[in-house]
């Protein structure tokens, strides 16, 4: 199974909710997982906060305490995510992370999102990677990271199975002509292809280990606490080789 890593055998089962929200408008939807996650909370207490800052998802934080510390977040898919990332590993990349305590715990999942433990502290801007103190946290937690033993068998890295579907979701998905408006300020994809088999071809000399990844280190992806820092947005983790975090979006 290329690239993919497995669910640790300790893992608890995750509870599956047969509930689906509306990404378009989140409350109802949330509201209606709160009351099964959390039976005893009164619906007329509950408190929400959504958050703007994501690109592809929706996330609302559920909460009845001022400082928030029972919150649940609510991450819902955005529309036609499905194509370029894969559930399933989420879910897996998810209880890897969990077990080596480097992501919140997992409530459960929904027809198009999933529900997980918030964790407090400060999402950084790019004002605050340039700290010492900062940048000295993240290497850390993303040593931590790449250290993890994702699968014993894995012979190849996933990267270029992945950059390769998404050339050819630009292809068949990108339809509407509208959507082409961009195609004077980025590269063609014919030259984009060529740059990919150019980066294959140089970067697979290099003998670097493979490694589990979070492909997403945005600022914003980053919970900064006192004498921790949290990375909390896994959606993207894949394997790859070479122990440096590519960003792909």
């Amino acid at each position: 199974e290329r690239g993919y890593i497995h669910r640790p055998t300790a893992a608890a089962a995750v509870r599956c909710l047969s509930i689906a929200v509306d990404e378009n408008n989140v409350l109802p939807g949330a509201l209606q997982l709160i009351r099964e996650l959390r039976p005893r909370w009164e619906t007329e207490r509950v408190k929400t906060k959504l958050f703007t800052d994501g690109i592809t998802n929706k996330l609302m934080a559920c909460y009845t305490q001022e400082d928030m510390m029972d919150a649940v977040l609510v991450r819902v898919y955005g529309r036609k995510t499905e194509l370029f990332v894969d559930r399933e590993n989420e879910l897996k990349n998810f209880l890897v992370l969990r077990a080596h305590d480097c992501a919140p715990k997992l409530y459960c999942t929904f027809q198009n999102g999933l529900c997980y433990e918030f964790i407090p502290g400060m999402a950084l801007g790019p004002e605050h990677v340039r700290e010492p103190q900062i940048f000295r946290l993240v290497a850390q937690e993303m040593a931590k990271m790449h250290a993890i033993h994702a699968n014993g068998s894995l012979l190849k890295p996933n990267l270029w199975h992945r950059l390769r579907k998404y050339f050819y979701i630009v292809k068949t998905e990108l339809i509407d002509p509208h959507a082409h408006c961009r195609d004077t300020e980025v590269p063609s994809l014919e030259v984009l292809e060529e740059e990919l088999a150019w980066m294959k071809e140089f970067l697979s000399q290099l003998g670097s280990p493979i490694v589990l990844c979070h492909n997403d280190l945005l600022c914003k992806n980053i919970i900064y606490r006192e004498t921790e820092g949290w990375l909390i947005h896994c959606e993207l983790g894949l394997i790859i080789s070479n122990p440096i975090d590519l960003e792909l979006n």
